[in-house]
This record gives C-alpha cells, sequence and structure tokens, in this order.
C-alpha cells in the first residue's frame, strides 16, 4: 500500500491505444525522458495516460456548470495512478495559428509592453491618457480602422484580374472569375446586361471595362439561358457582382483554403496608407517610450529590446514595469529566441519555436509541485541550441515540479535523472515498457533499440561523397534575414542545410529556392528563368524537371482522411471488392465500398463508425455505432468478401499484414512496399489521419511518392524531416533518401540532426547566430570540410558526429 507521500508516480495496467497493460513507477521531482520508435506508446503513456488522468482528476474539482464549457477529454483505459500531481501539458501543436498571432501574444510580453505605453509612455502635450487597450491591433479601440489591425490593405489591377486580354468574356478573359456555373451566371448577368462578351477585351470600352471589374453596384436582371439539348432552362433572376467584388469577398470570407489561395493569386498587399502597417490608430502611434513608438519596439529583436529597455530605466511605474518585461523577457532569450521580435507573427515560427515560447510563459509562471509533459522540446533546435532547453529544464526540476519529456535526442536523453523506454517496436509489436530507471541501466536490454544509439561506438566512416551532375545557383537572395547572399546547390547529390535556429535555413531552402522553382514551372517549359521575389537571378533552374516539398502538415484534417485514401491504396481496394462475384451479381461498384457516401455505408453514423453521446454535466464522449459496432458500412455491404475478408476488416489490416494479403495484386503491392520501406508497417490502413503524428504524416507523404513513375529529374525539398523520429527510425528515412539520389533524383534537407549532415555529400552551414545575426552562408562543401570551418555553430557538433574529435 502506498503512502501519501509516496514519491513515485505509479500506473498500473495502461492500456491507451497500442499499451498492453502496461505498468511503470517513475519517481517525482525528477526529468524523465520517455524513449522508443515512433509509434511505439512512448506518447501514449505520457500524454494519453499519465497527463490525461491528472486532467481529468482537475475537471472532477471543477464546478459541474462550468465543467460544461469546458472542452473534456474522457477518462484513459488504465487500471490506476497514485501518486500523481497537478499536470500541464505542453505539447507540439501542429494547427496553423491565426495571423493576428504573434510572439508577444503567445508569450504576454505584449500585455506587459501595452501597460508600459499606457502607464509610463511620453504622451503629445493635452493628449489624453490611453487604456492599453487602445494599443492593441486586435482591439477596436486600437486597431486602424483602414487595415483592421493588419497593417497590410489589398488591392487589385486590370492586369491581374484579366492576363489575356486578346480573350473574350465568354472565353475567360476575367481570370479572376469562378469556374462552372458560378462563373457561367455572371457572364450570362453580363450578356442580359447589354455587355458585348464575344469581343475581345481590350476592344471594349474602357468605361464598361472599369464598370465590369471594379463597380460596388450589384443589379439584378433576368437572365434567359442558352438552350441546350435535351435540357429545359427556365429564365431567373441573375445578380452581378463585380470581379473586385468577387475576389474581395472569397479572400475575406471563404472557409475554402484552396479558394482563398485562388482569389490571393489576383491581389497585391501594400502597408496601409493611413497606418505605415504600423496596425494601429494615430492617437497610440502618437505616444513614445524611450523616443520610439510601441510599433518600432515591437519590431526589436528581443535582446535588442532588453538593452533598450535597460538603458532607458525610469522612474515609478515605468521602473516597475521595465523590469517586469526584462525579467519576462530573459525567460524567452534564454532558450535561444532572443532573435525573434514581438510582432513576429505566430504561423511564420516553426513548432518547436512556439513550444519553447510557452514553455518560457511557464518557467516566469513559478508554479510548485506540477509535472509537466513536455511533447519533444528540442524539435527544431540545433545542437547548439539545445544546451540552453537543458537549463530551462533543469530550472523548472529545481523549483520542487517534475518534468516528463517524450524526446529523442540524444543529448537529452543522456542528461535524464530517469529513462521509461517503451517498445521494442511499433504499433502492435511495441506498448511494453522495457525499462524504467537510471539512463545507465538501459545498456543491459538488448531488445531496446535506444539502446544501440544511446551506448553507440565509434561513429561509422565518412562515406564517399558523390559528384555532383550540376548546380543550381541562386544570386543575390533577400529574404527576412537573408541579405545578399548568393547560394549553390549540388544537383544529383544529398545535401544538408543547417544552422541554429533562426539563422534563414527555412527562409532560404523553403521560400525562396522553393518559389524560384515553382515560379519557373508554373511559367512553363519555355518560359525565361526571370526573378521572383526574394532573388536577384537564378542560373540551371532549367535542370529541374519537378519539385516535391515534403512536409509534416497532417495528411488531412478529419478522420474520414487516412492512410489507404492518400496513397490511393483505397481505390485499389475498392475495386477488387467491386470485382467479385457477389459483389458484380448484385451490381456494386466501387463507390459501394466507400464509408464516405450513401449506399454502402452505414447511415445511422454516416461511415464514421461512432456515434457522439451528450452528457450533461460529463465531457461528450463516443461510442461504437449501435448498428454497425464501429464497421462503418451497412450489412449488405459487409456480404461481400475477399479472401475471407470483408471491406472493414480489410481497412482494420496493418501496413504490414495487408503487405501479404495483396502480395499478388501489383498496385496495391507497390504503395504496401513504399509504405515498408519508410518504417510504417504497424500503422492500420483505416487509420485516421487525426491519430497521426508529424513524423507519420511526412513518412506517408514520402512513401506516396516514392510509389510514383519518376519521369526527368525530380528535386525534393525537406525540411526538418527527422522531427519526431527516433534515431532508428531516421536511419530507415535517409536510407530512402540516399535511394532518390541514387536514382537520379536531387535531395535537399533541412536538418539538424548531424548525424544526417555527416552523411550528407554536401553542406551549407548559415549563421553565425540567429536573426539579425545570421542570415549568411559561413560554409559550404563536404562535411569533412565543414567540420573544419572556424565560424559558425555547427562544425564542432559536425565533428563528433563524424568521430574527428
Amino acid at each position: 500500500m502506498t503512502s501519501p507521500h509516496d514519491p513515485y508516480v505509479r500506473v498500473r495496467g495502461a492500456r491507451e491505444h497500442n499499451l498492453r497493460n502496461a505498468d511503470v513507477d517513475i519517481p517525482r521531482d525528477t526529468l524523465t525522458v520517455f524513449t522508443g520508435v515512433s509509434g511505439s506508446g512512448k506518447s501514449s503513456l505520457a500524454f494519453g495516460t499519465i497527463y490525461a488522468e491528472a486532467q481529468r482528476r482537475y475537471f472532477e474539482s471543477v464546478a459541474p456548470y462550468a465543467r460544461r464549457l469546458i472542452h473534456q477529454v474522457g477518462a484513459p483505459a488504465v487500471g490506476a495512478i497514485t501518486g500523481l500531481p497537478p499536470a500541464v501539458s505542453l505539447e507540439q501543436r501542429r494547427s496553423a495559428p491565426g495571423a493576428r498571432s504573434s510572439v508577444g501574444t503567445v508569450t504576454t510580453l505584449s500585455n506587459s509592453l501595452r501597460m508600459l505605453f499606457s502607464r509610463a509612455g511620453d504622451y503629445p502635450e493635452g493628449a489624453p491618457r490611453l487604456d492599453s487597450d487602445a494599443f492593441s491591433p486586435n482591439t477596436a479601440a486600437g486597431a486602424c480602422p483602414r487595415c483592421h489591425g493588419l497593417g497590410l490593405v489589398h488591392r487589385t489591377t486590370e492586369e491581374l484580374l484579366v492576363p489575356d486580354p486578346g480573350l473574350s468574356i465568354r472565353e475567360g478573359a476575367i481570370a479572376a472569375w469562378p469556374g462552372a456555373w458560378q462563373g457561367k451566371n455572371l457572364r450570362d448577368v453580363l450578356d442580359a446586361l447589354g455587355h458585348d462578351v464575344d469581343r475581345p477585351w481590350r476592344e471594349l470600352d474602357p468605361a464598361d471595362r472599369e464598370w465590369i471589374l471594379f463597380t460596388d453596384e450589384q443589379p439584378v436582371v433576368t437572365v434567359h439561358p442558352v438552350r441546350e439539348a435535351g435540357r429545359i432552362q427556365r429564365p431567373y433572376q441573375g445578380t452581378y457582382m463585380s470581379a473586385r467584388h468577387y475576389v474581395m469577398h472569397t479572400f475575406a470570407d471563404s472557409k475554402s483554403a484552396s479558394l482563398r489561395a485562388k482569389a490571393e493569386r489576383f491581389l497585391t498587399s501594400e502597408p496601409c496608407p493611413d497606418c505605415g502597417g504600423a496596425r494601429l490608430r494615430p492617437e497610440a502611434m502618437a505616444v513614445t517610450f524611450a523616443g520610439r513608438t510601441i510599433a518600432q519596439l515591437a519590431g526589436l529583436a528581443l535582446t535588442d529590446l532588453a538593452e533598450l529597455l535597460a538603458e532607458a530605466g525610469g522612474e515609478g511605474s515605468a521602473r516597475v514595469l521595465t523590469a517586469d518585461l526584462l525579467a519576462r523577457i530573459s525567460t524567452v532569450t534564454e532558450l535561444g529566441l532572443g532573435y525573434l521580435s514581438l510582432d513576429r507573427t505566430a504561423p511564420t515560427l516553426s513548432s518547436g519555436e512556439l513550444q519553447r515560447l510557452r514553455l518560457a510563459t511557464q518557467l516566469r509562471a513559478g508554479l510548485f509541485g506540477v509535472v509537466y509533459v513536455l511533447d519533444e522540446p528540442s524539435a527544431g533546435l540545433h545542437p547548439a541550441d539545445t544546451e540552453a532547453l537543458l537549463t530551462v529544464l533543469g530550472r523548472l526540476k529545481e523549483s520542487g515540479n517534475t518534468v516528463f519529456v517524450v524526446e529523442h535526442q540524444l543529448d537529452v536523453v543522456r542528461r535524464a535523472d530517469w529513462l521509461v523506454d517503451v517498445g521494442p517496436l511499433a504499433g502492435e509489436h511495441g506498448g511494453r515498457v522495457l525499462h524504467s530507471g537510471p539512463p545507465a541501466g538501459l545498456a543491459g536490454v538488448e531488445e531496446s533499440a535506444t539502446r544501440r544509439f544511446l551506448f553507440a561506438g565509434a561513429p561509422p566512416p565518412p562515406r564517399e561523397v558523390r559528384e555532383p551532375s550540376g548546380w543550381l545557383r541562386l544570386f543575390g537572395v533577400d529574404r527576412h534575414n537573408v541579405r545578399g547572399v548568393d547560394a549553390a546547390f549540388p544537383l544529383g547529390v544529398f545535401t544538408a542545410v543547417t544552422g541554429v535556429s533562426g539563422s534563414g535555413k527555412s527562409t532560404l531552402v523553403g521560400q525562396v529556392l522553393a518559389g524560384a522553382l515553382a515560379d519557373r514551372a508554373a511559367a512553363g517549359e519555355a518560359g525565361p528563368e526571370q526573378p521572383v521575389r526574394g532573388y536577384d537571378r537564378a542560373e540551371g533552374l532549367g535542370a529541374v524537371d519537378r519539385l516535391v516539398q515534403v512536409d509534416q502538415r497532417p495528411i488531412g484534417r478529419t478522420p474520414r482522411s487516412n492512410l489507404a485514401t492518400y496513397t490511393g491504396l483505397f481505390d485499389v481496394v475498392r475495386r477488387l471488392f467491386a470485382a467479385t462475384p457477389l459483389a458484380r451479381e448484385r451490381g456494386y461498384r466501387a463507390g459501394r465500398f466507400s464509408f464516405n457516401v450513401a449506399g454502402g455505408r452505414c447511415e445511422t453514423c454516416q461511415g464514421e463508425g461512432f456515434v457522439s453521446v451528450e452528457l450533461l454535466f460529463l465531457p461528450s464522449t463516443y461510442a461504437p455505432c449501435p448498428d454497425c459496432h464501429g464497421a462503418r458500412y451497412n450489412p449488405e455491404t459487409l456480404e461481400v468478401t475477399l479472401r475471407g475478408l470483408d471491406i472493414a476488416q480489410v481497412l482494420d489490416l496493418t501496413v504490414e499484414a495487408a503487405a501479404g494479403f495483396f502480395a499478388d495484386t501489383p498496385a496495391a503491392a507497390r504503395s504496401l512496399g513504399t509504405l515498408l520501406d519508410v518504417g510504417l508497417g504497424y500503422l492500420r490502413l483505416g487509420q485516421p489521419a487525426t491519430e497521426l503524428s508529424g513524423g507519420e504524416a511526412q513518412r506517408i507523404k514520402l512513401a506516396a511518392e516514392l510509389q510514383r513513375v519518376r519521369r526527368g529529374h525530380t528535386l525534393y525539398l525537406l525540411d526538418e524531416p527527422t522531427t519526431g523520429l527516433h534515431p532508428a527510425d531516421v536511419e530507415v528515412l535517409t536510407r530512402q533518401l540516399h535511394g532518390l539520389v541514387d536514382a537520379g533524383s536531387t535531395v535537399v534537407v533541412v536538418e539538424h540532426d548531424m548525424a544526417v549532415a555527416a552523411g550528407a555529400d554536401w553542406v551549407i552551414d548559415l549563421g553565425p547566430g540567429g536573426g539579425d545575426r545570421g542570415g549568411r552562408i559561413v560554409a559550404a562543401g563536404p562535411p569533412v570540410e565543414v567540420a573544419g570551418a572556424s565560424e559558425g555553430r555547427t562544425a564542432g557538433y559536425l565533428r563528433a558526429a563524424l568521430g574527428l574529435s
């Protein structure tokens, strides 16, 4: 029996996801790291069981009425947990934050800065003192009325709306208009209003062109559609909407990301003429502190802002508020984020940067006796930045807290007080606690996949580097903090782009290089290599026939999207079922075997497999559908079998099992084989996209690419592909990437894993620091050469990875 002061968190019978009745004891007041290959069950133990139970217990203490207003998770599948303090979760959020969210709002530093200007700012003579809300672009009191606090105004021009004036309106001259019926309706309305829709656009009267594109009028007219054979079309009342009105309305209000992206192509953005991009009303911009406006201070790097505030000092409330700001900023800069500015928008931050900003906020909160559960806090961190992270985690522990970290970075694992290793493999081959104790004890656990890397001997000898087949060069790169850089990327080899966080890697590769190739592809094969925003000129773009960007964004946002649908495997499976004798006899086509359309699916749950049960004071819970019991299909559809399995049972197969089941079906075998090659054999075919990690989503995208027939020279761009991957999974992934190069493609990765950089053919190191202190190429060449560079912070870690120091 445990005492009330038991120093351990004791978990008994954990069965969440793939955990197999796991028991584990973890001491409190320690830094405990959970390790294991991707899909082994470590996150299910740390987040799905321990944190979920702590959250459930907290919600039980909340008043029942208030509990209804909070999104709650159900009780985890676990026998018992004792010794569990309150918990705070800092997960990697993969949903995109809003455009109004910024470094200042995430850290709440903006609140303190607004208070400083409200209470201690220098006001113009006779001006009334403003409330702090008046200094926020996100409130009605502070936002510039012209741009609504966004700092930008959008406009369009005739050249953008009508790219080919040689076409008539009927031929699609107004490219910004929608397609299908809506576009035809607008053309018919114009025709009914008396405009000539068959003359080339350039021959129309300029006044008519101006009205058609830019009028705010919305006249209603009776439209008599042209009769089509076999169809009776009656007259109807049609409303006209100008091209500008349609584009602006779609960009501002459409819920469809693809429609908004299309509308954005017909818009130009420029700083708001009223606020100059500062986003605030004039009365707020008239207030200064230390001779600068709040917009000017928010645009400074945090390290520079701290210096200015320290010099400004002040008396009374100014001194108190600046001291508070300096203390808050120091926790952010301590985590290596001093290069960020308060007005840097959250969508431009990596998930690792966002998590560290929230970690800085928690550090400042000064909580005691709490369990912090962190999801890969080293994600997106250069090894040099990991040192600062470890210092902060140590401070959280020294403050009397328990720190649980799900982590793959071996430097973090080695610094742990306690190690929980889950495995040995992924999915149904994992879910067991192999080791719970000090890290040194893992050396005796032979079935652990982590053991080999944690206690590795000498690094492998350097690989012989490949010779480039050509070069892709960018001259005068000028974007964000990358200023006036000339960059050369070798073709036909594996290139790793390295550098500390904020040094400009993603800007150079993910934005400028990718943008240059995408723009050239959009211009067509014969199009000139014209410069785009971000660089002056380029050479060698024509050597690349196809660009493929593979990122960690989800493959779908609803449970209806899954592994089988994304890879195209589901289409093959449905055709196989439709070809069975019983299906042919009943006239079932492939669509019958989709759970997304009426006919074959269970209509009680609409093909979801579960129904939501609303409970008054408890969290809503999901129960298997009472009719299909989770199968998602109606009984008639499930009567059709393929080699003894119905469609629901096939979707429940793992990739590994399905590879054997479909071995004699080439189209399915190829798709399943590529999924096995990237280490995803443990996933189920019907596993919802919402249950997949970022690393799993990225590898599924890579597998989908690998199964395509490659034509011409392909350039693969990957942004931190090893994020969220165990070192054993990194080996599998890099083996596939090198296979792409061996097949004649080019691979460029933005990467912090020094093992990946050491195995590359070419390394481009940016730095030497982040933000304004970075943005330069400090070294470029084969890994051995870059390891010997005197500038930049990568060389030392690369030398260690190569076994040279």
